[in-house]
């Protein structure tokens, strides 16, 4: 072999060798960017895939709290409804003094109601919703033995009266809800001491009243 002739040869064995390093290395690289490619590609969906059940998650829990707040708001609805038809206690902690119709000195003909022995300045509460028909001094019309007094009419033409009050806070043709307070216990007219004078009656005025305390248990409310 000729000097010329091997050193031909030996730049054809370079060029071949360079030839097999670029294309290995090409192969390499799109071996790693097919490899890169994949990754991303996986972790795109994995990512997505996160995010769309946190979403689906939270609209989860939205719905939950919506039905929650008004499965809320209907029972409460039908709790206040259920409480503006109920009958309640004039008075919440007390003894109880003189009964309906009990004789005695202290009274021109018979007891009229049920006396609450309370301490003065208890607070005094419409035992069902209804309509101030009378409120004042003088039994609020009804005669100075009953002191300050309120009366109130309510929706089945029942009547009920609160004396001997220390204060009124409502006034006549006022509207009031069961349990509101609508004024103090006191001593005020013919009292031998601190207590609510209560009556139920089947019209305004003195001279109607019915049994108290049996009315109210009739209407749910044990005295």
């Amino acid at each position: 072999m000729s000097k010329f002739a091997a050193i031909r040869n030996s730049k054809k064995a370079v060029l071949r060798n360079r030839v097999a390093v670029v294309a290995a290395g090409i192969g390499v690289t799109a071996a790693l960017g097919a490899g890169v490619a994949s990754a991303a590609d996986g972790g795109l969906l994995s990512l997505t895939s996160g995010v769309g059940k946190t979403v689906s998650a939270q609209a989860d829990a939205q719905v939950k709290a919506a039905t929650d707040a008004k499965a809320a708001a209907a029972k409460a609805k039908l709790v206040a409804a259920k409480k503006a038809n109920a009958w309640v206690k004039p008075v919440e902690k007390y003894v109880l003094g003189s009964t309906f119709g009990l004789a005695g000195s202290h009274w021109a003909h018979k007891h009229s109601g049920q006396d609450f022995v309370v301490p003065t300045g208890t607070p005094v509460k419409a035992v069902h919703k209804g309509t101030v028909v009378k409120a004042g001094p003088w039994g609020g019309g009804d005669g100075p033995a009953y002191g300050n007094a309120i009366v109130i009419r309510h929706d089945n033409g029942m009547y009920t009266q609160y004396a001997h009050l220390s204060a009124i806070q409502v006034h006549v043709g006022q509207w009031v809800g069961t349990g509101q307070q609508i004024g103090l216990s006191g001593s005020t007219g013919n009292s031998t001491g601190p207590h609510l004078h209560f009556e139920v009656r089947t019209g305004p005025n003195y001279g109607s009243g019915i049994e108290p305390t049996g009315f109210l248990r009739a209407h749910g409310d044990a005295v």
